[in-house]
């Protein structure tokens, strides 16, 4: 059932040979020597001024408190979260001790 089933030889088709062409070389022709570039490059170059160094170093002290501050109030959440769960777990736990008792 699982044995693969070829079909009988005689209806292969019979490959095919092709013959290669003859190699024919072809002529040699130097490649033209480079040019020299004087093109002068397209791209905006950046010139930093005083102002702009000022400003860049605004915006970044800016970014710095900002992550800061966010970094900071993610913490202090976390920590109200833990101490309300504390306080929670202790009130259960005093209720549970003053029903066995």
């Amino acid at each position: 059932m699982f044995t693969p089933k070829y079909p009988p030889q005689d209806t292969a088709p019979a490959p095919t040979v092709y013959s290669p062409a003859p190699y024919v070389p072809a002529p040699y022709v130097p490649a033209p020597a480079p040019l020299p570039s004087t093109q002068a490059s397209t791209r905006p170059t950046v010139q930093l001024t005083p102002s702009s160094v000022l400003a860049l170093a605004a915006v970044g002290g800016a970014l710095v408190l900002v992550v800061g501050a966010v970094l900071v109030s993610m913490l202090l959440a976390v920590a109200i979260t833990a101490a309300s769960v504390a306080v929670c777990a202790v009130t259960v736990r005093s209720i549970l001790r003053s029903d066995s008792r």
